[in-house]
């Protein structure tokens, strides 16, 4: 048994299985998750778990070189906006419009999804490389 990190055995394989460019979505409880994109369904009930528990969580066993949210976010959930600073403070974030970010999910590696029901509580992580 793994004695710290993530513990889920589908999502600790996913970000096992991350290379450097490729993309992982944790999105709230309603984004729809294109067909054929691998989804991890972590929510058991409306607001739980968290985004940024997720995020937190993800934030401890991932290198990230940019993030993608919807440009709706800023507005509508600050906070969220805020946790993925604090997340990764080195990193840039790219910000498109709602449907451009479902668009881009087309090319996720896994969606995470959480019991968040914050609007707009989504992120894309593109993962780098820790070299």
């Amino acid at each position: 048994m793994k004695k710290s990190g993530i513990i889920h055995p589908d999502l600790s394989r996913a970000l096992a299985e991350l290379g450097h460019g490729h993309q992982v979505c944790i999105a709230d409880a309603g984004l729809p998750i294109p067909p054929g994109v691998e989804r991890i369904d972590l929510a058991y009930r409306l607001g739980s778990p968290t985004f940024i528990d997720v995020l937190n969580a993800l934030a401890a066993e991932l290198v990230v070189e940019e993030m993608t949210v919807a440009d709706e976010a800023a507005e509508h959930c600050p906070e969220i906006i805020a946790a993925l600073g604090a997340a990764f403070p080195d990193v840039d974030t790219r910000s498109v419009s709602h449907e451009q970010f479902k668009r881009e999910t087309n090319d996720a590696r896994v969606v995470i999804r959480t019991g968040e029901t914050t609007p707009y509580a989504n992120v894309l992580l593109t993962s780098g490389v820790p070299f």
